[in-house]
């Protein structure tokens, strides 16, 4: 039986307008589209749509409203008790920092908020605890109790997988966090769960990385014993003018690693790029250029040590 859908329902490639009882203007929870309205099936069929966005756990936006820290605050009330603290990924996430768990089927991980006292938050979406933050660690945004940029990467880099831990205080430092300064916080960890791990990430951290894919290549990059590299290594034409942008490189013997993310390098006129502008490194500049995809990187068994080891060496003899 074909689906029969009410007036105000966008016809494909059309947005939600204001005829929809929905809310267009602010996020809103399932509960409240039901009230409207608007049931469980027709929510899931704009999702597909791509009318709908989901925003957070057990929050949904229509995806023309803009993506801004005064939405993430909006969704985050719905969900989260205003006693609560936000804290870790999900903090991460609304302060521009986005660290997904690494799954086969990427979803939204729960929302992660700690009591400073009293019980833990019980609610379906949400995982809670009780945490130590002092006064300088939380902030207030727009209504909303968070760890501050600071103290949520002290705690990403302690807790998470290396390769994440390290995508998330570059991107920390990326935004602005400044790096000595959490380097002389992180004595206060002491004998915390993964401060060594928090020590030796911030050495190597770096804002300029500009993914977590970028940053994990760079972990693997120092596991197999590389030199330090230089990130966002610009190349020059014959007149001088920077045109290309390596994301690891060792100038000195024209080697370099690349992340290609699914992002800006899948479809057949990115790669075609790509290989136009990689072609020309090798053949015009004599660079050694190593690529490296998610699945390189990422994936079960995936060593990617043994491809930068020999290709450096061949760079180095060439």
């Amino acid at each position: 039986m074909k689906d029969v859908f009410p007036s105000w329902f966008p016809v494909f490639g059309e947005s939600l307008g204001v005829d929809c009882p929905l809310p267009i203007h602010r996020p809103f929870t399932p509960a409240e589209a039901a009230t409207s309205g608007v049931p469980a099936r027709l929510v899931h069929e704009l999702i597909e749509r791509g009318v709908l966005r989901r925003v957070t756990r057990g929050v949904y936006a229509a995806s023309q409203l803009e993506d801004s820290i005064e939405t993430r605050a909006q969704a985050l009330s719905l969900v989260v008790p205003a006693s609560a603290v936000v804290v870790d990924r999900t903090a991460a996430w609304f302060h521009g920092v986005p660290i997904l768990p690494r799954r086969t089927h990427p979803e939204i991980p729960p929302i992660s908020v700690f009591q400073r006292e009293g019980t833990r938050v019980r609610r379906a979406g949400v995982t809670g605890g009780k945490r130590a933050l002092l006064d300088r660690d939380v902030q207030v945004v727009c209504g909303v109790r968070v760890t501050s940029p600071a103290r949520t990467a002290l705690d990403l880099g302690r807790m998470l997988w290396r390769f994440d831990a390290l995508a998330a205080l570059d991107g920390f430092l990326r935004m602005g966090v400044d790096q000595g300064a959490l380097l002389a916080d992180s004595d206060r960890f002491r004998g915390f769960r993964g401060v060594c791990q928090l020590r030796d990430l911030l050495q190597i951290a770096d804002g300029r990385a500009e993914s977590p894919g970028e940053s994990a290549l760079r972990l693997h990059w120092y596991d197999a014993g590389l030199p330090r590299p230089e990130l966002q290594w610009w190349v020059e034409d014959d007149d001088g003018n920077a045109i290309y942008r390596l994301d690891l490189a060792l100038p000195e013997h024209r080697y370099c690693a690349e992340y290609d993310g699914q992002q800006f390098h899948l479809g057949v006129r990115a790669e075609a790029h790509d290989e136009r502008r990689r072609s020309w490194l090798r053949t015009e500049r004599s660079w050694t250029v190593e690529v490296f995809r998610k699945e390189a990187i990422y994936a079960l068994g995936a060593n990617p040590t043994t491809r930068l080891i020999s290709s450096y060496d061949a760079a180095r003899a060439a």
